[in-house]
């Protein structure tokens, strides 16, 4: 097949700061960007929103910024990739297009009694055996049905069809094609607590648990697919849209990890652990959710993720709170000379504790604190927490059957190397760090030019990705095992 005469891709990144977009060549080399941030709405204790006409455009804006800095046009461009947010929920007007609430983000917690009722009514075992998720107010699910409960005649329109519902790729998708495109991924609609996990299709049993009627859910689509054409009023010619993929698994296709066994951590605000699992949906028997990687020519890929809510969010807070750091930069220097046999360990338990424990009511603490505790003490128990928090997810996904020899790793705490050590140290891992930093938008950036007939094969992703740090364990296995104990005895004692 001859190679397209067109080699740019424009690959959109809709994050829950900022929307981004960039401008890749045909080696996925970055030849122009734009960013825009914009804003966080708290309405109430634990709500968290934002307006999606905010974040069409920052994403537009992008998108032109992008091609401006490339010095290319619109018709330059052979086509576009999408990787977003996930959980977000928007719910709009069929025909007019409008948003009928603002977009419920990912973080929000409004709809934890509802999860804590169906748990009450014994559901949860069913809804994780169909979905591969657990019942968390994370999700979507919930989410649309908060809306069609709160927001005044929202449910009677559900019902006539005059709602679409969609996460936040099926949102832009909409917008770009100017509501000629209704789909979504099969990647972004397992995160929805409503998608057959087997089938890749939404499943009627669940859509009567959570009381929302099918016609207002997207066709669910490859993860590169032909989504539709952008309105060419947008940004001067019509641009093919061929991938969609959640921010996650658009960083495991990044990583290149395409075989059973490929993992890779993501270390930003919190840390997203996800490990090819092939061809078989999963259920983790170590409370981890099963969750489709990729959905490519109607063959699907799975993913076991486990997430850590607290990561570079310690070093904020030990900047911001505590003053210990001027820079999180700091903390490499500050923790240079201290021993895996400090005494101090923090549990960072701020905001409870993830996977593999999922307990919403345990809270940081700093145990075995001496005299001579200091910075450079908190500073070390800070990073080694994260690495320690790894190798709990390490831990369940081995015991949920996968084989893990390599981790690769991205996101902004991987610059720092003392913190890389030790988690090669603590996971008993081969750690590699990718060269780029811009990991979930180059995994969209590849899907889009491989459906475009850019790239040949999947495999041609292994010679776009770079490594630049491969670092192995320094620590013997008892010493491993011994950290390992202490830590999962100083987490006993916070829940």
């Amino acid at each position: 097949m001859p190679k397209p005469q067109k080699q740019h891709i424009l690959a959109i990144d809709q994050g829950t700061t900022s929307s981004r977009a960039l401008i890749f060549d045909a080696q996925l080399n970055v030849v122009g960007q734009g960013q825009h941030e914009f804003p966080q709405h708290f309405p109430q204790s634990g709500w968290v929103e934002h307006d999606p006409e905010d974040i069409w455009q920052s994403t537009l804006k992008s998108c032109e910024d992008a091609l401006d800095s490339a010095g290319l046009q619109a018709s330059d461009i052979l086509s576009i990739g999408i990787t977003n947010q996930r959980e977000t929920t928007v719910v709009w007007d069929r025909e007019s297009g409008e948003p009928i609430y603002r977009a419920i983000v990912w973080q929000d917690r409004r709809t934890a009694d509802f999860c804590q009722q169906l748990k009450n009514k014994n559901l949860e075992t069913q809804i994780q055996e169909k979905t591969g998720l657990l019942l968390d107010p994370y999700f979507s699910g919930t989410k649309i049905r908060w809306i069609l409960e709160n927001v005044e005649g929202a449910r009677e329109q559900a019902k006539q069809g005059k709602l679409c519902f969609g996460t936040i790729d099926t949102f832009l998708l909409w917008r770009l094609t100017h509501g000629e495109s209704f789909a979504t991924d099969a990647s972004n609609a397992s995160r929805t607590l409503l998608m057959n996990l087997e089938t890749c299709d939404w499943d009627n049993e669940l859509l009567d648990i959570f009381d929302i009627p099918k016609n207002c859910l997207p066709k669910i689509c490859n993860t590169a697919d032909n989504f539709g054409v952008t309105h060419s009023k947008l940004l001067g010619a019509e641009i093919p849209i061929y991938s969609m993929v959640g921010d996650q698994q658009g960083a495991l296709m990044g990583q290149a990890c395409l075989q059973p066994g490929e993992a890779k951590s993501t270390y930003g605000t919190g840390c997203f652990a996800l490990v090819n699992s092939g061809d078989k949906p999963l259920v983790s028997k170590n409370r981890l959710l099963s969750t489709v990687a990729w959905r490519i020519q109607g063959e699907t890929t799975y993913a076991i993720e486990g997430s850590i809510f607290m990561a570079g969010a310690i070093m904020q807070w030990l900047r911001d709170k505590l003053g210990i750091l001027q820079k999180a930069s700091d903390s490499e220097q500050l923790a240079q000379n201290v021993p895996w046999q400090q005494s101090e360990i923090l549990v960072p338990a701020f905001t409870g504790l993830g996977a593999p424990y999922w307990d919403p009511h345990a809270r940081a603490a700093i145990l075995g604190m001496t005299r001579d505790t200091g910075k450079e003490q908190i500073a070390a128990a800070g990073l080694r927490s994260v690495a320690l928090q790894t190798q709990d997810l390490m831990r369940a996904m081995t015991e949920d059957g996968q084989t893990i020899e390599t981790l690769k790793v991205d996101g902004g705490m991987t610059e720092n190397q003392w913190f890389l050590q030790a988690v090669a140290d603590i996971t008993g891992k081969t750690v590699k760090r990718a060269a780029n930093v811009e990991i979930s938008i180059r995994g969209a950036a590849f899907l889009a030019g491989f459906q475009a007939g850019l790239f040949n094969d999947l495999q041609d992703i292994y010679g776009l990705v770079e490594h630049d740090q491969d670092l192995g364990p320094h620590m013997s296995t008892e010493e491993r095992e011994r950290q390992y104990q202490r830590w999962l005895e100083a987490v006993a004692k916070v829940r």
